[in-house]
């Protein structure tokens, strides 16, 4: 089988698992184990504790003591185990640490599967550059095809949303055993500091950098707000619609932010070139502002779905704008010795720091607008509106950065 069809079905399946539970997560949570905001909330923190050390940690003993695809293989197949007894909770404590325990061995697994296909298309010859996105691609396509699938076969208001994940994840850490050798890595130059990617901190000495950072880690706020209550949003409209397509096919119509994300990336390399790294991280804090206004006034027919499609739309230009414009910013701004260090803390705080501060802080806004008669979705959405726009205030006043298009000379994806 040609080598870059079996890293196309790595990725894949990589991220089929993750799109088989992430998105129904929220909605099965208050549907059927009926746990509160708060609760719901501190469960999407897991996420976020995991991605804040486990990664580092991983990659550490990927680079010196067990081949990446064997560790990728080992940490699925450990996966599977705890998809398989979240499945079967009901009470709040133990799905909190079964989920953590879950997402303790898949977090690291993202990076992983990277790190595997990066090392043997450089075995192979071939150019990361061109090649690898057209691979990765169909990680996002993984994920879109597992959430629309578990949606149509009704699974996500039931369990068998885990035993699905389960089933693939197993199959998952099988075939990364037949992915060929990923060798061990001979530089003993790094210390534990460079390798857990630390020394990136003295990036805070700059003001540019600091500023950059501490956005990085408030945008992570609202990538978990969308992640953890937009199925619980839409399952919320069951009493009222309970025929309607959104509420009987959330996750389809929730897939649409997906679709779109695969298409804005396509819109990047011109918005960058034309307005700026600055800029497009505003129009993201806009757009999000956008999504969460959108939700405050949607429903599940009429000229609400509309503005619900329009939700969905708009995510992809909140998602992609910020985290890809991010990434490159933080390539042609810092010095090459802290470069890889410096990515690994965008995503540190990102989905680590701002994924825990999201779960924490959306689940004690909806828990305050929750009532004995349901939830007040309007001021709930709204109040996360206002933070993304304030956002985007805040950052276009104190971010100092001059647009240069010579220092974009080509972005390919």
């Amino acid at each position: 089988m040609d080598i870059k069809l079996r890293l196309t079905i790595l990725n894949f399946l990589e991220l089929f698992v993750f799109g088989a539970w992430l998105i129904s997560l929220g909605g099965y949570l208050g549907g059927q184990l009926h746990f509160e905001g708060i609760q719901i909330g501190k469960i999407f923190t897991t996420l976020g504790i995991a991605s804040l050390v486990m990664p580092g940690i991983v990659g550490i003993i990927a680079d010196k003591y067990l081949n990446a695809q064997k560790l990728l293989g080992i940490l699925h197949i450990i996966g599977a185990g705890f998809m398989f007894f979240l499945a079967q909770t009901k009470d709040f404590d133990t799905f909190f640490w079964m989920m953590l325990g879950y997402l303790t061995v898949y977090m690291p697994t993202l990076g992983l599967a990277n790190t595997v296909s990066y090392s043997i298309l450089t075995s192979n010859k071939l150019d990361i550059i061109k090649v690898f996105p057209k691979i990765r691609v169909w990680g996002t396509i993984g994920f879109i095809v597992a959430e629309v699938t578990v949606g149509t076969l009704g699974w996500a208001q039931n369990n068998m949303q885990f035993y699905f994940a389960m089933g693939i994840s197993l199959l998952m850490g099988i075939y990364s055993f037949t992915i060929p050798n990923v060798p061990l890595s001979k530089s003993e130059n790094k210390s534990l500091t460079q390798r857990l990617g630390l020394d990136a901190f003295a990036l805070f000495k700059e003001y540019k950098m600091a500023v950059f950072f501490i956005f990085a880690t408030l945008l992570g706020v609202v990538l978990q707000i969308s992640n953890a209550w937009a199925s619980e949003f839409l399952r919320s409209f069951t009493a009222d619609y309970p025929n309607s397509f959104a509420v009987t096919n959330s996750n389809t119509i929730i897939a649409l932010s997906q679709v779109s994300e695969t298409l804005f990336i396509l819109t990047i390399p011109f918005f960058l070139k034309r307005f700026g790294i600055k800029t497009v991280m505003i129009m993201s804090m806009l757009a999000w502002f956008l999504r969460f206004g959108l939700f405050g006034v949607a429903a599940p027919e009429g000229i609400g779905l509309g503005y619900l499609i329009m939700s969905m739309v708009v995510y992809g230009a909140a998602f992609d704008f910020f985290n890809i414009s991010g990434s490159l910013f933080i390539e042609t701004e810092t010095d090459s010795k802290y470069r890889g260090s410096a990515q690994g803390l965008f995503v540190l705080l990102t989905n680590g720091v701002g994924a825990v501060l999201g779960g924490m802080g959306s689940g004690f806004v909806v828990q305050h607008f929750t009532t004995e008669t349901g939830r007040d979705w309007l001021s709930i959405w709204l109040v996360f509106a206002a933070y993304a726009l304030i956002l985007a205030i805040v950052f276009s006043l104190i971010f100092k950065y001059k647009h240069n298009p010579e220092a974009i000379k080509e972005i390919k994806h």
